[in-house]
């Protein structure tokens, strides 16, 4: 085996109180499954993705995790990071964020996505894009 460098993308990991739920959220958002749980992580990806075969989204417990305001104010925890998801209709993808769990964000500012809240409370945005659906180079779905 060669000793060239090797680094390949396997997940975002975000921080939350309870792993399971949050992924359990984001499996029924993305028709996705959970691929991992213990008491400390959770993982959902692409539905009969091999372990270590996809990038996916990681959930890890903090006990001190808060919530941030979003958008951004002044002297409050702050956003780090947040997912985005493009949708072949918005309309359509926002009730179905709602009835997985989400909330739908007090303050938009385009009519190209909307800022959505996870249960735990991150912002996630669905973002028209039909037409890359159609497209070679798209693969993720």
């Amino acid at each position: 085996m060669g000793t060239e460098l090797k680094i390949k993308f396997y997940a975002t990991t975000i921080d939350c109180k309870n792993p399971l739920e949050l992924a359990n959220f984001y499996a029924a958002l993305l028709g996705w499954v959970v691929v991992f749980n213990d008491e400390t992580f959770a993982t959902v990806a692409a539905p009969s993705a091999k372990q270590g075969a996809y990038p996916g989204i990681t959930f890890q417990v903090n006990p001190a995790y808060q919530p941030p305001i979003w958008p951004e104010e002044p002297q409050a925890q702050q956003q780090m990071a947040h997912l985005d998801f493009v949708v072949n209709d918005v309309d359509k993808a926002v009730q179905h964020a709602l009835k997985c769990g989400a909330t739908v964000a007090n303050r938009q500012f385009t009519d190209d996505w909307v800022v959505m809240l996870d249960p735990s409370g991150h912002p996630f945005c669905l973002c028209k894009g039909g037409h890359l659906f159609d497209s070679p180079d798209f693969a993720l779905l």
